[in-house]
């Protein structure tokens, strides 16, 4: 604890360096917004295991480490071709890249899409077109009791601005990449993103996370989306940092009316990483999917800490999330469900199911229902166990090897979640990148299992 309480001052003095390069002395509305957010991280400190959402998560790796802001982007810090090997493609989108938290305008593919759709860097749209921002910026992800993201708030000054028009689908997937390259030993960074779908619009998003190096590093980022009324939303996050590497992230998703949204998160890499899905259904007949995959072993550290406000009547909203941790590894699911008194009618259902490979791998998991209306159909359950001797001896008595019927029954319980995305390509690599991970052949995993 005593580090989580010294360790903020090497950010407050970041900051006091920070303010004069983007700000000077202006008094911008978001350099108002930027020093509020300091100043709120300097009175809340990094959260500490006394907190009862970070019980199970100890952040003093983090804190005790003095991170200073990542070096700025140079051109030939970052090739294509390794874009191409590190981050699983999604052929045919909009690509924006970010390398050390800073827009690559080299790496990227410009933006085709035509009828008022915008795809471009957040820091861009702030020296140009501050009006298209001021009034979402900041609004939705909330840091008066969140210290991380007060911290990215404070630093804002790159990510990734989307902005989808009234009755408009983007025809094209946008992968927003985030890539981490020669950091050196304790650099962060803070990538901001802003996801407007405005009214009977349609948008697929792809956001990945992913480590050049083996290094030890920060990546500590927030995304607010905002689905306007009937607006239809399917966002897919890829976590590949290094496996030295720290990860803590909120996506804030806000629904109005009609709205429909669907969340694929699959966690891959880093040492701890801190994972936060918050989304408010703020109006009727509003629909939220939220599915999650984390893959640990060694001695990582993986936390998925969700929560679904039902602030309105008909709302519905389903939640399944799938862990496999091995050798060491540690996962926490802390999953809420919060139906308000207003919120009849309300159908929500939350699952966890973990699935460890190894006696010493552990999980905590805390799925929650905080109902205080009368008319509502909810479930939450979790499950925690090991692979079934039944089905190993079923799959070797049909001359199958031990490690491959292992191996194969782990590749079934996590393709239930990957199974679901629906980016057809990026659903397939993701299956490859399985089967490898399993040491299985394509073949092998068409048997049938029953």
């Amino acid at each position: 604890m005593t580090a989580v309480k010294e360790e903020k001052n090497i950010y407050l003095s970041n900051f006091k360096r920070f303010e004069k390069e983007v700000d000077g002395a202006g008094d911008s509305w978001l350099h108002r917004i930027r020093k509020s957010a300091i100043k709120r991280f300097a009175e809340l400190g990094f959260p500490t295991t006394r907190n009862e959402d970070w019980k199970f998560t100890n952040v003093d790796p983090i804190a005790k480490i003095p991170f200073r802001p990542a070096p700025g982007y140079e051109l030939d810090s970052v090739s294509a071709e390794q874009i191409r090997h590190a981050v699983f493609q999604v052929p045919d989108s909009i690509r924006l890249v970010f390398v050390n938290g800073q827009f690559s305008p080299e790496l990227s593919t410009p933006n085709s899409e035509r009828d008022g759709v915008v795809v471009e860097n957040l820091g861009t749209v702030l020296a140009d077109h501050p009006a298209w921002i001021e009034p979402y910026l900041t609004r939705y992800a909330a840091y008066d009791n969140q210290a991380f993201a007060a911290l990215n708030t404070a630093f804002i000054r790159d990510g990734a601005f989307v902005s989808i028009p009234k009755g408009r689908k983007a025809e094209r997937p946008i992968h927003l990449v985030f890539v981490a390259s020669s950091f050196g030993e304790g650099c962060v960074a803070h990538p901001r993103n802003l996801i407007l779908a405005g009214p009977d619009s349609r948008a697929t998003l792809v956001e990945t996370y992913v480590g050049l190096e083996e290094e030890v590093y920060f990546s500590n980022a927030v995304t607010e989306i905002v689905a306007a009324e009937n607006a239809v939303i399917e966002h897919c996050k890829i976590q590949r940092e290094s496996e030295e590497a720290f990860h803590v992230a909120t996506t804030q998703i806000h629904q109005e009316r009609g709205s429909r949204f669907t969340s694929h998160f699959v966690s891959l890499g880093g040492a701890l990483v801190r994972n936060e899905v918050r989304v408010g259904l703020s109006a009727e007949a509003c629909e939220c999917t939220l599915n999650g995959l984390y893959l640990a072993r060694d001695q990582q550290h993986v936390d998925n800490h969700t929560v679904i406000d039902h602030a309105k009547p008909h709302c519905v909203s389903h939640e399944l999330y799938k862990g496999i941790l091995d050798d060491h590894a540690h996962g926490v699911f802390n999953g809420k469900i919060f139906v308000r008194q207003d919120a009849q009618k309300t159908d929500a259902k939350q699952t966890n199911q973990t699935l460890l490979l190894s006696e010493d791998a552990v999980i905590n998991t805390k799925p929650q229902l905080e109902i205080y209306a009368d008319d509502v159909k909810c479930t939450h359950g979790a499950t925690v166990g090991q692979l079934q001797d039944e089905a190993i001896f079923y799959l070797r008595s049909r001359g199958i090897e031990l490690e491959a019927a292992r191996g194969l029954l782990t590749y079934a319980f996590a393709n239930d979640v990957i199974s679901r995305v629906g980016v057809g390509p990026l659903r397939s690599q993701l299956e490859d990148y399985l089967l490898s991970r399993q040491q299985l052949p394509r073949s092998e995993s068409d048997t049938e299992v029953t």
